[in-house]
């Protein structure tokens, strides 16, 4: 009796478990008309041309992503090293943010942007260091994708 309740079964008792082998699913579709399976077919190209279009502008948008570390200067001899773009790459900021204080033994935090988008910021001048610990650990970044930039902060120019 496959539909008799067991104590020790599942939690609900109306529930059954139906295992198809693949002759029951050829003998199901077989069943549909000549136009259905048309349609079928036709649906599963799309699906397919789809699938492939979404893998091509995924992989644009990979050669147009660009990875932005800059180096700000906070004081006259201080500076602060602000990393952006990671996210195009699928990783996680706060794991790199962490991973960055590990590496670099300097405090490092994710903040984020007025544009909406998040930042690392790392103490201290490490933007080289940034650069070649990006290539290393993390090979999904072309090194082409990588774009050093320095802000300077600007000085006042007054004279007396």
């Amino acid at each position: 009796m496959a539909d008799a309740e067991h104590a020790d079964g599942p939690a609900e008792p109306q529930s059954r478990h139906v295992i198809y082998c693949g002759d029951a699913l050829e003998a199901a579709t077989a069943s549909l008309s000549v136009d259905a399976q048309k349609r079928a077919a036709k649906d599963a190209q799309k699906k397919a041309a789809k699938a492939e279009a979404a893998e091509q502008k995924h992989a644009a948008t990979l050669a147009s992503s660009k990875v932005y570390i800059k180096r700000v200067e906070r004081n006259k001899r201080k500076y602060v090293t602000a990393v952006s773009g990671l996210e195009a790459f699928g990783l996680d900021n706060k794991k790199v943010a962490k991973d960055f204080g590990k590496k670099f033994a300097t405090g490092s935090s994710v903040t984020k942007l007025p544009t909406g988008g998040d930042e690392i910021v790392v103490q201290g001048d490490v933007s080289d260091e940034i650069e070649e610990f990006l290539l290393d650990k993390y090979k999904e970044i072309p090194e082409d994708n990588i774009e050093l930039i320095e802000d300077k902060k600007k000085k006042k120019e007054g004279g007396g």
